[in-house]
């Protein structure tokens, strides 16, 4: 095929509740937001504060915001999202309709409801990185280490995905003991369509 041969970064994040459960990004996140280096931002919802869209605004033009069950109407956010970056199909949804939480099942009806290769959802505030031969299921937690329905003590993440031609790469970030730290994992190989 032609593959697109640019490689492009994708900052994927959500589950921010600024400012109900947290009042801001940790500062060690911040330091490497920063434009000329991301191509993307992928929002999986619940920011609750708009002028966070003014702050991804400033890190890069292309955002893709979904709705979380928190936030606010803002014609910005949507439910779902499919979005094409490079080669790969991208599906966006904060995933407070997937129940039972993070189920599988669920998660793979959605995939082939919206036909993409990468599904991201939120949530859960749990960082999830699973894959099928077909799809890779992703969830960067929260941003800012905002409790959940079911957890207190939730440790702040997010992925930066690496797109080149058919392969993603995600890593992993999150703190640990104050410092970023990052898991680099296999590369996602674009199935063949």
């Amino acid at each position: 095929g032609n593959w697109i041969t640019k490689m492009v970064f994708v900052l994927v994040l959500g589950d921010i509740h600024i400012p109900h459960r947290s009042h801001d990004l940790p500062k060690e996140f911040k330091k490497i937001f920063l434009p000329g280096k991301i191509q993307h931002i992928i929002c999986t919802g619940n920011l609750c504060r708009t002028s966070l869209i003014q702050y991804f605004r400033g890190i890069c033009a292309n955002l893709h915001l979904a709705k979380g069950d928190f936030d606010e109407d803002h014609p910005l956010l949507e439910d779902e999202i499919v979005v094409e970056i490079g080669n790969f199909k991208i599906g966006v949804t904060h995933g407070h309709h997937i129940i039972p939480t993070y189920d599988m099942e669920v998660l793979m009806a959605t995939q082939r409801k919206l036909d993409v290769d990468i599904l991201i959802t939120g949530n859960t505030h749990q960082l999830e990185h699973v894959r099928s031969s077909k799809c890779l299921y992703l969830n960067p937690g929260s941003a800012t280490g905002a409790y959940s329905a079911t957890q207190s003590d939730v440790i702040p993440s997010f992925i930066l995905l690496d797109l080149d031609a058919d392969k993603a790469v995600p890593y992993l970030y999150y703190l640990k003991d104050g410092a970023m730290v990052y898991d680099v994992q296999e590369p996602f190989v674009l199935p063949s369509r």
